[in-house]
C-alpha cells in the first residue's frame, strides 16, 4: 500500500471503466466510504472527488471493505491501473 501526496492513503486500484456511463470498477484495498473525498492518478489522469454512491453486484452501499469490487461513478476518464487514494480531511 502506497502513501501519496499530503497524507493520502491508497485505497484501491482501477480495474476497468465503462465511459458510456462514467463508472470505474474499483478492486478495494482498505475501507472506502460513501461521503469520503478520494482522489484518483495514474500516468495520465489526476483528478480529487467526493465518493456520491458506491455499487457493488448493481445494489448501492454505504462502505465497501478490502476484497471488495465496487462501481463508483467518476467524474473524468480514468483507466486500468489507476491509483485511488483516500484524502484525509
Amino acid at each position: 500500500m502506497e502513501i501519496g501526496k499530503k497524507g493520502e492513503k491508497e485505497i484501491g486500484e482501477i480495474s476497468h471503466y465503462y465511459p458510456g456511463i462514467e463508472v470505474a470498477v474499483v478492486e478495494v484495498l482498505d475501507e472506502i466510504r460513501v461521503g469520503e473525498e478520494i482522489a484518483v492518478r495514474g500516468y495520465t489522469t489526476d483528478f480529487t472527488q467526493t465518493i456520491d454512491s458506491m455499487e457493488i453486484g448493481h445494489k448501492k452501499v454505504d462502505a465497501a471493505r478490502k476484497g471488495d469490487s465496487v462501481g463508483l461513478k467518476v467524474k473524468d476518464r480514468v483507466r486500468e491501473g489507476d491509483k485511488v487514494y483516500w484524502i484525509p480531511i
